[in-house]
């Protein structure tokens, strides 16, 4: 396993093969009872990283917004509309998920 790639990045579990980035094996983001379901507000339209930067404290950690909603966002940047409607993982469970 490659060791290269911060805890959390979503490329943390891939590999490298031959120096070029082998299959990537996304992190699972289980459903909880403890999701918040967010309304995206306007000031974080397109911007998930500044979302997670607040909530989690790492703009680093946008790609946990789209893992968790992959009915509603497609496009991490460009489906990220204020007005939607998200289920944002706690932080304490995503803390377990990226160690």
């Amino acid at each position: 396993m490659a060791d290269f790639h911060r805890r959390d990045s979503f490329l943390r579990n891939s590999d490298t093969f031959e120096g070029f980035l082998d299959v990537n094996t996304l992190p699972k983001i289980p459903k909880s009872l403890d999701d918040e379901i967010y309304v995206v507000e306007a000031r974080y339209n397109e911007r998930p990283d500044l979302l997670a930067h607040d909530r989690y404290g790492s703009s680093r950690l946008w790609w946990v917004f789209a893992l968790r909603n992959p009915d509603s966002i497609e496009d991490p940047i460009r489906d990220f509309k204020s007005g939607m409607q998200i289920r944002m993982p706690h932080k304490g469970v995503l803390e377990t998920i990226i160690g």
